[in-house]
């Protein structure tokens, strides 16, 4: 694999042929979680990567036109407003087909708020009924059946809606991370003007900002790694409320923990999407005046960032790998991952470039 050059134009549209070519989006219009390179086969059909694949197909089609990008961002938008979406239940499935063997029949608050969040970019584009309806029918069930007094539940068995059991994996805590699915709520009142979806919002900004100091380290090893790639969603949900004293405040801080934890794990564990992650933040929080930029630091991030794009034949070539353990590369491409560090890196070279930023609401 030879390091791209992070300022190189050709990364974003490589990216883009992977996305359009590989195989990744099935003929569902599902996208799959991951392609095994080491197998030649995709994993399963998940609903929260087909709406990251959605608000990242936007963001390529926003730079390069290409009008099949668009086109991509539909089929995957009607998979999850048609096929996906549970209208008896009222709630948006972790897998699909739910029935499939081996896979998780349960509904996550986070991966609905990434759904969310598509579909209604998606619907800014297109003007579909569907995405727009599915949008808040996705965002009233993160509202009635997630939220309690204190927390949110993290996790929902399907089809008793019952809060599944906690266990020490992040993905399975109602943590400060949450803040970014929340999100769905503050861009429904955006789109609906129904102000009342601020209400739950801002209650799981508040309790993020309140825990999120001890959430990085609260693993140990290199499974801080995964923690900073749930960590900068936090960081990302701040962009919302830059410009309070004790959000910018807790930004400021935030980027600076997780930029020197990440320099400290990198040699043992490094996730692509965590550079990226940490890139796009640093960017939007300078263009919003809250944070000075690092230049060194981003200039290191965009390059570790390009670095994980890879050559190869269509199923792989493009795509960004998940990330390497001391010299081992993992053996999966991933659609996150290349949605991350495809994103990071146009910003990076907007910014190299004197070019304004997008709106930080087009955060995939």
């Amino acid at each position: 694999m030879i390091p791209a050059d992070p300022l190189s134009p050709a990364i974003s549209v490589r990216g883009a042929h992977w996305s359009l070519h590989s195989g990744i989006q099935e003929p569902s219009g599902g996208v799959a979680r991951y392609h095994y390179t080491d197998q030649g086969r995709n994993a399963g059909v998940s609903t929260e990567i087909t709406g990251y694949f959605i608000s990242s197909m936007l963001d390529l089609y926003a730079r390069l036109g290409d009008r099949d990008l668009l086109d991509a961002a539909v089929r995957a938008g009607r998979f999850l407003s048609g096929a996906a979406w549970d209208r008896d239940l009222g709630v948006m499935p972790f897998e699909w087909p739910r029935s499939a063997p081996g896979r998780a029949d349960a509904s996550y608050f986070f991966d609905n708020g990434i759904i969310v969040r598509a579909l209604l970019r998606l619907w800014r584009v297109t003007q579909e009924p569907a995405f727009l309806d599915t949008a808040e029918a996705c965002g009233e069930s993160m509202r009635r059946d997630f939220v309690q007094p204190r927390w949110i539940d993290p996790i929902l068995e399907l089809p008793s809606k019952r809060a599944a059991a906690r266990d020490a994996r992040w993905s399975r805590q109602s943590d400060c991370y949450q803040a970014k699915a929340a999100l769905a709520w503050h861009d429904l009142a955006e789109a609906t003007g129904d102000q009342s979806w601020l209400v739950p919002f801002d209650a799981a900004l508040e309790r993020a900002l309140a825990t999120h100091e001890a959430f990085p380290e609260a693993e140990p090893g290199t499974r801080v790694m995964d923690r900073l790639h749930a960590y900068s969603y936090f960081l990302e949900a701040c962009l919302s409320r830059i410009g309070t004293p004790e959000v910018a405040a807790a930004l400021r801080k935030g980027i600076a923990t997780a930029a020197a934890l990440l320099r400290r794990v990198r040699p043992e564990f490094e996730r692509s999407d965590v550079a990226a992650q940490i890139l796009r933040v640093r960017l939007w929080a300078e263009a919003a005046g809250a944070v000075k930029l690092d230049e060194e630091s981003a200039g290191e991030e965009a390059a570790w960032a390009a670095s994980y794009q890879m050559s190869g034949p269509p199923n792989v070539d493009g795509g960004f790998c998940f990330g390497r353990r001391a010299e081992a590369w993992t053996a999966f491409v991933n659609p996150v991952s290349t949605a991350f560090c495809l994103q990071a890196l146009s910003l990076w070279q907007d910014r190299r470039a004197g070019r304004p930023l997008p709106p930080w609401q087009s955060v995939v």
